[in-house]
């Protein structure tokens, strides 16, 4: 199962819905359209870094039909923060700036010194391990508590492979990923 709980998944892959809130049909955003909201998130983000006195290069792109922005750097770890928990919030800072001079709520994912490919990495190892100890054992298996990015990481290891599957359970900031045996 995919995990569809948060407003805003942070995989440059999927679209999340928001199943606890109504949506409203809206026209589908422009490629135009969503290279302004990654200039607008990288110009927040530049501010940012003035304010702090760091140095980085920022990339603003689109991937996957979503606004991305990129920053590279030495001395960034602290805007990434003990398991990625700075660089979400920066994230959730970022969308804002971009709905409040767009009006319309963003799907920007927000990456510092490479960290969500790296840990995209680590989780698929993670997902694999489960899913060989639920194939060896029968058993499921419950994985830490994790942000949505990292169990949409995991949920897309497990979907694709055979004889498991996965479901999130829980409240945020609590929620983890059990992996089952497919009956």
């Amino acid at each position: 199962m995919t995990d569809t709980s948060a407003p805003f998944v942070d995989d440059p892959e999927v679209e999340a819905v928001d199943d606890d809130k109504d949506t409203e049909a809206t026209e589908p955003a422009t490629e135009a359209d969503l290279f302004r909201e990654s200039e607008i998130g990288a110009d927040y983000i530049e501010g940012l870094l003035d304010i702090l006195d760091y140095d980085g290069d920022i990339d603003e792109l689109v991937s996957s039909g979503r606004p991305v922005v990129e920053v590279v750097g030495s001395r960034l770890s602290s805007l990434v923060g003990p398991r990625g928990v700075t660089l979400e919030a920066l994230q959730e800072l970022v969308r804002l700036a971009v709905y409040r001079q767009t009006g319309t709520p963003s799907r920007l994912l927000l990456d510092v010194g490479g960290y969500r490919a790296a840990r995209r990495k680590e989780l698929s190892a993670v997902a694999k391990n489960a899913a060989e100890k639920v194939k060896e054992y029968g058993e499921p298996v419950r994985l830490d508590p994790m942000s949505a990015f990292e169990r949409k990481c995991v949920h897309d290891v497990i979907n694709a492979l055979a004889g498991v599957e996965s479901e999130s359970e829980g409240v945020e900031p609590h929620r983890r990923i059990v992996v089952r045996p497919v009956d």
